[in-house]
């Protein structure tokens, strides 16, 4: 898994489309977890109580991932609707990502291969103009250096995107680091090397 990748950057977005005298509106919303893509859903479906569906697909994880994910045709052909929502959202390159497309019937039947074009279309349309933002996954590691190293230690932290959250001095230098996962290996063989291998480090307890 990517420690690193792009999430909705606002918690609800909005786009509408008629089709065939049908009205779509496709809402997408920003979701950590199942649970939170359950709630939104809900939500969505006591906004519109009175639409003849409110299908729906989430992929809670990071982009493609396909451990957290869930679909709903909510009463439309089955594979026409959930499947093709689903289908937009793993590649999208967007992660954390729910959608709920709304459907008001206008008379009009689309056939099931029009059913898909259009679900998958109202995804697509949303995620055209979705703000988005990167996330990246932080680690907290512990850091005791000999005070002979401290300067050099903090020079190198830029070079990882790493930030010292707490520091104390005792016997020798301790410092609690926030940085970027995908980091962390190389920053411990970079601390190594450059103590001879006189510093201790180990992974925080502590959520970062």
């Amino acid at each position: 898994m990517s420690s690193r990748y792009l999430i909705p950057a606002v918690s609800r977005h909005r786009v509408e489309e008629s089709i065939k005298r049908s009205r779509f509106i496709a809402t997408l919303a920003h979701v950590q977890c199942p649970e939170e893509a359950r709630a939104f859903v809900a939500e969505i479906k006591e906004e519109f109580p009175d639409a003849t569906h409110n299908c729906w697909a989430f992929a809670a994880g990071s982009p493609g991932e396909t451990a957290h994910v869930g679909l709903s045709d909510d009463g439309e052909p089955h594979g026409t609707a959930g499947k093709p929502m689903l289908n937009a959202l793993l590649h999208s390159g967007v992660g954390e990502i729910a959608a709920v497309v709304t459907r008001y019937f206008g008379g009009v039947k689309l056939g099931t291969g029009g059913l898909v074009r259009a679900y998958s279309g109202l995804v697509s349309l949303g995620l055209e103009s979705l703000p988005t933002k990167e996330k990246v996954e932080l680690s907290l590691v512990q850091a005791v250096i000999p005070y002979t190293f401290v300067t050099l230690f903090k020079r190198m932290l830029p070079d990882f995107e790493a930030e010292v959250a707490e520091e104390s001095f005792e016997v020798d230098a301790s410092f609690l680091v926030r940085l970027p996962s995908e980091h962390v290996r190389a920053f411990e063989k970079e601390l190594l090397d450059m103590t001879k291998g006189e510093a201790l480090f180990s992974p925080s307890q502590e959520h970062p």
